[in-house]
Protein backbone atom coordinates (compact mmCIF):
# COMPACT_ATOMS: atom_id res chain seq x y z
CA UNK A 1 0.00 0.00 0.00
CA UNK A 2 2.85 2.40 0.78
CA UNK A 3 4.15 2.08 -2.77
CA UNK A 4 1.01 3.67 -4.27
CA UNK A 5 0.94 6.59 -1.81
CA UNK A 6 2.49 9.06 -4.31
CA UNK A 7 -0.44 8.34 -6.63
CA UNK A 8 -2.92 9.70 -4.09
CA UNK A 9 -3.90 13.15 -5.36
CA UNK A 10 -4.72 15.93 -2.95
CA UNK A 11 -8.38 15.52 -3.89
CA UNK A 12 -8.31 11.84 -3.00
CA UNK A 13 -6.57 12.55 0.31
CA UNK A 14 -9.06 15.29 1.16
CA UNK A 15 -11.99 13.09 0.22
CA UNK A 16 -10.77 10.19 2.35
CA UNK A 17 -10.07 12.45 5.33
CA UNK A 18 -13.57 13.94 4.99
CA UNK A 19 -15.17 10.48 4.90
CA UNK A 20 -13.26 9.34 7.99
CA UNK A 21 -14.19 12.48 9.94
CA UNK A 22 -17.80 12.15 8.80
CA UNK A 23 -17.95 8.50 9.94
CA UNK A 24 -16.56 9.35 13.39
CA UNK A 25 -18.90 12.34 13.71
CA UNK A 26 -21.91 10.28 12.60
CA UNK A 27 -21.05 7.55 15.12
CA UNK A 28 -20.90 10.13 17.90
CA UNK A 29 -24.24 11.64 16.85
CA UNK A 30 -25.87 8.19 16.53
CA UNK A 31 -24.85 7.39 20.09
CA UNK A 32 -27.05 10.35 21.06
CA UNK A 33 -30.04 9.53 18.85
CA UNK A 34 -29.17 11.98 16.08
CA UNK A 35 -27.84 12.10 12.55
CA UNK A 36 -26.02 14.90 10.78
CA UNK A 37 -29.21 15.82 8.94
CA UNK A 38 -31.05 15.78 12.28
CA UNK A 39 -28.48 18.12 13.79
CA UNK A 40 -28.92 20.47 10.82
CA UNK A 41 -32.69 20.40 11.33
CA UNK A 42 -32.30 21.16 15.04
CA UNK A 43 -29.97 24.03 14.09
CA UNK A 44 -32.61 25.55 11.80
CA UNK A 45 -35.26 25.05 14.48
CA UNK A 46 -33.21 27.22 16.85
CA UNK A 47 -34.80 30.19 15.03
CA UNK A 48 -38.33 28.88 15.66
CA UNK A 49 -40.88 26.55 14.07
CA UNK A 50 -40.51 25.65 10.39
CA UNK A 51 -42.32 23.54 7.85
CA UNK A 52 -40.88 20.20 6.84
CA UNK A 53 -40.23 21.65 3.35
CA UNK A 54 -38.27 24.59 4.83
CA UNK A 55 -36.18 22.23 6.95
CA UNK A 56 -35.41 20.04 3.94
CA UNK A 57 -34.31 23.04 1.87
CA UNK A 58 -32.20 24.49 4.67
CA UNK A 59 -30.57 21.10 5.31
CA UNK A 60 -30.05 20.44 1.59
CA UNK A 61 -31.91 17.13 1.61
CA UNK A 62 -35.04 15.88 -0.17
CA UNK A 63 -38.38 16.27 1.60
CA UNK A 64 -38.75 12.49 1.84
CA UNK A 65 -35.34 12.29 3.54
CA UNK A 66 -36.33 15.06 5.94
CA UNK A 67 -39.49 13.12 6.77
CA UNK A 68 -37.36 10.16 7.90
CA UNK A 69 -34.99 12.48 9.80
CA UNK A 70 -37.95 14.04 11.60
CA UNK A 71 -39.41 10.59 12.36
CA UNK A 72 -36.20 9.73 14.19
CA UNK A 73 -35.99 13.10 15.96
CA UNK A 74 -39.63 12.79 17.01
CA UNK A 75 -39.09 9.26 18.40
CA UNK A 76 -36.13 10.62 20.41
CA UNK A 77 -38.36 13.42 21.76
CA UNK A 78 -36.34 16.17 20.04
CA UNK A 79 -39.17 17.60 17.88
CA UNK A 80 -42.93 17.72 17.57
CA UNK A 81 -44.93 17.91 14.34
CA UNK A 82 -48.43 19.22 13.92
CA UNK A 83 -50.65 20.21 11.03
CA UNK A 84 -50.56 23.86 10.04
CA UNK A 85 -54.02 25.26 10.91
CA UNK A 86 -53.85 27.55 7.84
CA UNK A 87 -52.89 24.76 5.42
CA UNK A 88 -53.63 21.24 6.66
CA UNK A 89 -51.29 19.75 4.02
CA UNK A 90 -48.26 21.25 5.76
CA UNK A 91 -46.56 20.07 8.92
CA UNK A 92 -45.12 22.57 11.38
CA UNK A 93 -42.06 21.28 13.19
CA UNK A 94 -40.98 22.58 16.59
CA UNK A 95 -37.95 21.75 18.66
CA UNK A 96 -38.67 20.46 22.15
CA UNK A 97 -36.71 21.31 25.28
CA UNK A 98 -34.99 17.94 24.90
CA UNK A 99 -34.18 18.76 21.27
CA UNK A 100 -32.72 22.14 22.17
CA UNK A 101 -30.62 20.51 24.90
CA UNK A 102 -29.39 17.78 22.52
CA UNK A 103 -28.48 20.38 19.90
CA UNK A 104 -26.64 22.51 22.44
CA UNK A 105 -24.78 19.49 23.83
CA UNK A 106 -23.62 18.50 20.33
CA UNK A 107 -22.41 22.02 19.59
CA UNK A 108 -20.75 22.49 22.96
CA UNK A 109 -18.96 19.12 22.72
CA UNK A 110 -17.27 20.38 19.53
CA UNK A 111 -16.66 16.77 18.52
CA UNK A 112 -16.30 17.44 14.79
CA UNK A 113 -13.42 19.86 15.44
CA UNK A 114 -11.86 17.64 18.09
CA UNK A 115 -11.80 14.66 15.72
CA UNK A 116 -9.67 16.73 13.34
CA UNK A 117 -7.55 18.79 15.73
CA UNK A 118 -6.51 15.75 17.77
CA UNK A 119 -4.79 14.43 14.65
CA UNK A 120 -3.03 17.65 13.60
CA UNK A 121 -0.12 19.59 15.00
CA UNK A 122 -1.04 22.82 13.19
CA UNK A 123 -4.83 22.80 13.06
CA UNK A 124 -5.13 26.60 12.78
CA UNK A 125 -2.95 26.64 9.66
CA UNK A 126 -4.94 23.71 8.23
CA UNK A 127 -8.18 25.61 8.88
CA UNK A 128 -6.87 28.68 7.07
CA UNK A 129 -5.84 26.56 4.08
CA UNK A 130 -9.24 24.86 3.91
CA UNK A 131 -11.01 28.23 3.99
CA UNK A 132 -8.70 29.49 1.25
CA UNK A 133 -9.47 26.39 -0.84
CA UNK A 134 -13.24 26.72 -0.36
CA UNK A 135 -13.23 30.42 -1.21
CA UNK A 136 -11.10 29.83 -4.29
CA UNK A 137 -13.33 27.00 -5.55
CA UNK A 138 -16.46 29.09 -5.02
CA UNK A 139 -14.89 32.05 -6.83
CA UNK A 140 -13.96 29.88 -9.83
CA UNK A 141 -17.59 28.75 -9.99
CA UNK A 142 -18.83 32.31 -9.66
CA UNK A 143 -20.73 31.36 -6.52
CA UNK A 144 -20.95 33.65 -3.49
CA UNK A 145 -18.89 32.77 -0.45
CA UNK A 146 -20.49 32.68 2.99
CA UNK A 147 -19.90 35.98 4.79
CA UNK A 148 -18.59 34.12 7.83
CA UNK A 149 -15.80 32.52 5.78
CA UNK A 150 -14.97 35.80 4.07
CA UNK A 151 -14.74 37.53 7.44
CA UNK A 152 -12.54 34.80 8.86
CA UNK A 153 -10.24 34.83 5.84
CA UNK A 154 -9.67 38.56 6.22
CA UNK A 155 -9.73 39.16 2.47
CA UNK A 156 -11.64 38.43 -0.69
CA UNK A 157 -10.51 35.30 -2.51
CA UNK A 158 -8.44 35.50 -5.66
CA UNK A 159 -9.90 33.90 -8.75
CA UNK A 160 -7.63 30.98 -9.42
CA UNK A 161 -7.15 28.93 -12.53
CA UNK A 162 -8.78 25.55 -12.43
CA UNK A 163 -6.53 22.59 -13.17
CA UNK A 164 -8.19 19.68 -14.88
CA UNK A 165 -5.46 17.20 -15.83
CA UNK A 166 -4.80 14.46 -13.32
CA UNK A 167 -6.67 16.10 -10.45
CA UNK A 168 -9.07 14.01 -8.45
Amino acid sequence: MASDAPEWSLGRLLSMAARLVEQDWNNWLASRGMTHAGLLALHVLETGPHTQRELAAASMVEEQTMSRVLDRLERAGHVTRERDPEDRRRLIVRSTTTGRQAYRAAIDADVANTIITDGLEESDAFRRMLIQLILSLLAVRGEPAPDSLLAESGHLPQRGRRRTSGQG
